[in-house]
């Protein structure tokens, strides 16, 4: 079938990308699914830093590529061997699909599945292969997904089912900025009642983990942004306090657990100095790869502190996935405050724009009777 989609076809482009115009939205060919997949007719997509990093060429992806990886959409056809999606079911999707028989996925989130990242590095579907074309050339898949386009196939194991009154904005949060962001906190985290989390870096993931830590009982929240004006969102999301960084170290924070959500080595720096004796910093951001940070090894040891990697937040989407849903519909997760912006698809190089200048906390990509 004829889509339409935002392509990236090279790199170097100089910002403002509203100028260069890096990413081209074009008509191209999407195959039919094959057997264990899903055409999904997209209804709004999120405009993440994993994008913006394929962009900028801090994340090599092959090209050219249709970029886009937090969204949600309503399923329009299902291959033969699919038998619990249906036409017309909300779905979610979820960028690191899992194989569910690796040793990675037998470590409930703790390891990010060996296939679904394999294939994702090679800008291929689960089962293998791409779906996407223009004319005789092949376009390759954004993590699975593809989710800048009008449609897409995906692989049955890389989405979710969510409720028909999830509206789409909200269901395309819970793929992504809430999966990395809440499972930080809560999978890798695992704060204690009577413990104090902080969390630097207050884009939609690091807001996400704020939100989810709020909705912890007997838990302080902390948010930590080197822009000032994010901190009174914070506090508006239920943080207890908001600093910038130079503030923390003024005033002596120390924290239990420090989630860094930032992706850049000061914040991860900054995150590794304020975690308090015993505690534990879990860092989800993705810096550039030759990014090197500086810690005292000695502090880590006399302190008997802890640092952790998660990616994707340590989550099992169709187990947590459900559980954010529910946080949601019982009013303690108010996702419709992370959303700041509607931005039609063929203004996405402006949307890359805001997200670089830090400005946006998440912009949600609109498409006709998607975005309700």
């Amino acid at each position: 079938m004829r889509i339409r989609g935002a392509v990236l076809e090279g790199r170097g482009a100089t910002r403002p990308y509203s100028t260069s115009r890096p990413v081209h939205v074009i008509d191209l060919e999407l195959d039919a699914p094959a057997e264990t997949e899903v055409l999904v007719r997209i209804d709004a997509a999120g405009i993440c830093h994993s994008d913006l990093s394929v962009v900028d060429g801090s994340r090599q992806r092959p090209l050219p590529m249709l970029l886009g990886h937090e969204a949600a959409g309503t399923v329009v056809d299902v291959g033969a061997a699919v038998d619990d999606l249906e036409p017309g079911d909300r779905v979610v999707a979820a960028f690191l699909p899992r194989c569910g028989e690796c040793a990675a996925c037998r470590t409930q989130g703790r390891l990010p599945c060996t296939v679904g990242t394999t294939a994702n590095g090679a800008g291929v579907l689960l089962g293998g292969g791409t779906r996407l074309h223009v004319g005789d050339d092949d376009v390759f898949h954004h993590l699975g997904v593809s989710a800048f386009a009008t449609h897409a196939v995906m692989d049955r194991r890389s989405l979710v089912g969510v409720g028909a009154d999830v509206p789409a904005d909200i269901a395309a949060v819970l793929g992504c900025a809430v999966l990395t962001g809440g499972g930080a906190v809560l999978n890798a985290g695992r704060p204690l009642a009577g413990q104090t989390v902080a969390v630097v870096g207050l884009g939609g993931v690091g807001m996400s983990a704020l939100l989810v830590a709020a909705s912890v009982a007997d838990i302080t929240v902390i948010g930590i942004d080197a822009n000032p004006a994010k901190l009174d969102l914070a506090y508006e999301l239920g943080a207890h306090h908001a600093f910038t960084p130079d503030q923390a170290v003024e005033g002596g924070l120390r924290a239990e657990l420090v989630v860094e959500c930032a992706g850049v080595v000061p914040a991860f720096e900054h995150a590794v100095v304020i975690t308090a004796p015993g505690g534990r910093t879990v860092t989800v951001g993705l810096p550039a790869p030759s990014a090197q940070a500086r810690i005292s090894p000695l502090g880590i040891v006399a302190d008997a502190r802890e640092i952790v990697g998660s990616y994707l937040g340590s989550a099992v989407p169709a187990r947590d996935i459900p559980y954010y849903e529910s946080l949601w519909r019982d009013g303690m997760l108010p996702l419709e405050k992370l959303i700041t912006a509607h931005v039609p698809l063929n203004d996405i190089n402006s949307g890359f724009d805001a997200l670089a200048e830090g400005d946006a906390v998440r912009q949600i990509i609109e498409f006709p009777g998607g975005v309700s």
